[in-house]
C-alpha cells in the first residue's frame, strides 16, 4: 500500500512547478551562521556540511556561509541572500540547494518557490545518508521510520494534490477524508508496523545480551563523532574488517566482536553509528534499538579525532547524545574512558604535550592516545579496558580449602584474583566478581 502511494507521489511531483531538468546529484550547500551565537566556527561548519553532502556523492557547485542578522520566519535566510543564491542555481545548474539547518516545512516550501529547484534541510540530509549505508533490514527499518517520522509534517510541502478530498464509504455521503488525511494515515499505519518489527529486534537483542552475561562477557560500546576513527580502531583491536574510510558516516549498522584482554579475560566489543552535531532527536529516537548496545555496556570508550580542531565541540556534541540516551545520567551512568585517535596525524609538540596531559593529573586513568592506523598506544587502551572492566565487582575474601582445585580454578578464571594467602589447608583469596559472576558462585556453593 504504500508502495502505491510513492508512486503516486512520483508521478505527482513530476508535474508540480519545483520540479526542474536540472540534476539533484549537483547542489549548492549554504550554512546560515548568526555571528557571536555559534559555539563553532561557521567556515568548520560549512566544511562538515560539505562532508555530509560528498558521503553520498553529490557534486557540490557552490559553498558558502549566509551570516544572519536575524531569522527571517517564511524562509530563514535573508531577502538577499535568497535572490543572490536564486542567481547562482540557475547559473551553475544546480538541481539540489541543502541547507545547514532545520527548517520549517514553510520555509522549505518557500526556498523551493523562489528557487524552482529542491530544498532539503540538514536532517533531511542526514536521512538521505542513512538511507544510503543502511545495509541490514534492522538499519533499513530504522532509516524508514525516522524517514516517514519526518516527512509526516511535510506532506503539505511536498504535494500538490494534498487538498482534494474524496467520497465517504459505501453509500453514506459527506465530504470524506481529504487527501493529506489519508497519506497521513497510510504513513500513520506504516510507522506502527515499523515500531512493531523493531521491537522484535529490541527482543532479539535483549536475549543476546543474556546470552553474553551468562557466558560472563561484558560489553564495551566505541562511541564517538563520525569520521573519528571508530570503525579503523574497531578493526584493529577486533582483526575484523568492518569498511573504515576517511568519509563521513562510512559505516551506519552496528557490529559486534568477541575480543580476548592482555589479562585472558575476554569481551565482546561493539562499533555503533557515529554521532553528529544538531543530530535531530527523532533519528536517536529511531536509532534506538542499535543504540541500546550503548546504554546496557558494562564500559563506553569515546573515540575522539584529537587532531581536528573542533575536537572539544565534537566531544561535546557525542556526551550531549549520551546523556540523551540515559547513558550519561548522574550516579547511574556509564564508566567512560577517551581513545585520543589520531595521534599519528600530531605534531611532535603537541604529541608530547598530550601525552604528558594524559597521564597526570585529572586525564589521568581517564585518557588514552593512539594511533587506530598506526596501532600506537593500542595495547596501552587494550590494558586499561582490562583494568575497568575488572573494577566492575565488588572485591569479597573467600575460604576454599586447598583440595578443591576446581573451585579455585574457577574463581581464577571468572573473577579478578586480587590477593591470595594459604593458611593451613584453606586457601584465603580476595576475588573481585561482577553481578552474574557472583550469582554463579553462590549457586556453585549451594550444591
Amino acid at each position: 500500500m504504500i508502495e502505491d502511494l510513492e508512486q503516486e507521489v512520483h508521478e505527482r511531483r513530476k508535474r508540480t512547478p519545483n520540479d526542474t531538468a536540472r540534476p539533484a546529484t549537483v547542489a549548492a550547500v549554504v550554512c546560515p551562521y548568526t555571528r557571536g551565537r555559534e559555539e563553532r566556527d561557521g567556515q568548520a561548519k560549512l566544511n562538515e556540511a560539505v562532508g555530509l553532502a560528498r558521503a553520498i556523492d553529490i557534486d557540490v557547485r557552490l559553498a558558502e556561509t549566509a551570516p544572519l542578522r536575524r531569522i527571517t520566519p517564511a524562509t530563514l535566510l535573508g531577502k538577499g541572500v535568497v535572490e543572490r543564491l536564486k542567481e547562482a542555481v540557475v547559473e551553475l545548474g544546480i538541481g539540489l540547494v541543502i541547507v545547514d539547518d532545520r527548517l520549517t516545512p514553510v520555509q522549505q516550501r518557500n526556498l523551493e518557490k523562489a528557487w524552482q529547484t529542491k530544498v532539503i534541510d540538514r536532517t533531511g540530509l542526514i536521512l538521505e545518508i542513512f538511507g544510503a549505508r543502511a545495509r541490514t533490514h534492522e538499519g533499513r527499518l530504522q532509516v524508514e521510520l525516522a524517514a516517514l517520522d519526518y516527512q509526516r509534517g511535510r506532506l503539505v510541502r511536498s504535494w500538490t494534490h494534498l487538498e482534494r478530498q474524496r467520497g465517504g464509504f459505501g453509500f453514506l455521503g459527506g465530504p470524506g477524508e481529504s487527501q493529506i488525511e489519508i497519506d497521513r494515515r497510510l504513513i500513520g499505519e506504516r510507522i506502527v508496523r515499523i515500531k512493531r518489527d523493531l521491537e522484535g529486534v529490541q527482543r532479539t537483542r535483549a536475549v543476546n545480551r543474556v546470552g553474553r552475561k551468562k557466558a560472563r562477557l561484558p560489553t564495551v560500546a566505541l562511541v564517538g563523532y563520525t569520521n573519528a576513527g571508530k570503525s579503523t580502531l574497531f578493526n584493529r583491536l577486533s582483526g575484523a574488517s568492518v569498511m573504515a574510510k576517511d568519509l563521513l558516516f562510512a559505516t551506519l549498522d552496528p557490529t559486534m566482536r568477541s575480543i580476548k584482554l592482555p589479562n585472558g579475560k575476554g569481551c565482546v566489543i561493539s562499533d555503533t553509528v557515529g554521532f553528529v552535531s544538531d543530530l535531530p532527536t527523532h533519528l536517536v529516537a529511531a536509532f534506538r534499538a542499535t543504540l541500546e548496545e550503548v546504554i546496557e555496556a558494562d564500559l563506553i570508550v569515546h573515540v575522539r579525532d584529537i587532531a581536528h580542531p573542533e575536537t572539544a565541540q565534537q566531544r561535546a556534541d557525542v556526551e550531549q547524545v549520551l546523556k540523551d540516551l540515559g547513558a550519561l545520567e548522574e550516579g547511574g551512568g556509564k564508566p567512560l574512558i577517551e581513545a585520543l585517535n589520531k595521534i599519528d596525524a600530531l605534531p611532535a609538540e603537541s604529541l608530547h604535550t598530550l601525552q604528558t596531559r594524559a597521564a597526570s593529573g585529572a586525564a589521568r586513568a581517564l585518557q588514552y592516545p593512539v594511533s587506530a592506523l598506526t596501532g600506537e598506544g593500542v595495547d596501552h587502551l587494550l590494558e586499561a579496558i582490562g583494568e575497568f572492566l575488572g573494577r566492575a565487582g565488588t572485591a569479597r575474601e573467600i575460604s576454599v580449602p586447598l583440595s578443591d582445585g576446581a573451585t579455585i580454578a574457577w574463581l581464577y578464571r571468572h573473577g579478578e584474583v586480587r590477593n591470595r594467602r594459604d593458611e593451613g589447608e584453606l586457601a584465603l583469596l580476595t576475588v573481585a566478581l561482577d553481578t552474574a559472576a557472583a550469582a554463579q558462585f553462590e549457586r556453585r556453593l549451594a550444591r
